[in-house]
């Protein structure tokens, strides 16, 4: 007896409860469509036929009754802003692999241009530097920079190499030797954020936003633990073997893009 009285309580509380959140919702709704004043005006020259005989006009620009209630109801959830906070770079010698880009998309396009107007990749140039824009925003790493990087990486995408253009692998992921192709992606999307996954895991502890693609992103980070590096020069003999110059003509490379 007792409880099934101290159920009927509790179940009472909840409802009361339910009933106070919903109320000033039910409240402000009931208030528009009670209020004369606040009814939608009339434009006699746009008329909505509403079934029937009948018509129902509605100012243009306006919204209709039945609208403002439900946004009052069901008010928008607002979109979340991709990619993270990172300090922004400002100068063309700052040489932190985390940042935001100086050089332009066109900019990109048109260093490889230059040196290279035939590039051997699977989709156009200006796809392919929108992707790395894509990425590098998602994770929070340069995205000219790694552009740059990856010029170096494929001789501006002629080749010659171990790695081939048929495995979208612009860095050289996994190629440990002359007789070790490495990695091959699907597409040339998943090849650019395996490449920004890669530069994440060296520069960062924070995990990537998308799946991991980089078949040694865990290798990575298992093998520096707390520990990251903070500049392109920071990669010399670590990316590359032995790789004395290697951060240094990236970055020199990054500002000759600069100037198109």
């Amino acid at each position: 007896m007792i409880f099934n009285r101290c159920s009927r309580v509790v179940m009472a509380g909840l409802f009361a409860g339910s009933l106070a959140l919903a109320l000033p919702h039910y409240t402000e709704a009931r208030h528009l469509a009670m209020n004369p004043e606040m009814e939608t005006k009339v434009d006699t020259n746009h008329k909505l036929k509403m079934g029937g005989s009948s018509t129902r006009t509605v100012e243009r620009g306006k919204q209709s009754l039945e609208d403002r209630i439900a946004s009052i109801l069901h008010p928008p959830v607002e979109k979340q802003e991709t990619g993270v906070r990172v300090p922004q770079t400002m100068s063309a010698y700052d040489d932190a692999i985390i940042g935001t880009p100086l050089a332009s998309q066109e900019q990109c396009v048109k260093y490889l241009l230059s040196v290279n107007p035939q590039p051997d990749i699977s989709v156009s140039p200006k796809e392919l530097v929108s992707y790395y824009y894509e990425e590098g925003a998602r994770e929070g790493i340069r995205p000219d920079v790694a552009f740059a990087q990856a010029l170096k990486e494929t001789g501006f995408f002629r080749y010659g190499g171990t790695v081939t253009p048929d495995q979208n692998n612009y860095c050289g992921l996994g190629t440990t030797s002359s007789d070790v192709k490495g990695a091959y992606f699907s597409s040339a999307q998943m090849g650019v954020r395996a490449q920004i996954q890669h530069l994440l895991a060296y520069a960062s502890t924070r995990k990537p936003s998308e799946p991991v693609v980089d078949p040694r992103y865990g290798l990575v980070r298992s093998s520096y633990g707390a520990q990251t590096l903070n500049s392109w020069t920071d990669l010399n003999g670590r990316w590359a073997v032995p790789g004395y110059s290697y951060g240094q003509s990236i970055m020199s490379m990054f500002r000759e893009m600069l100037s198109k």
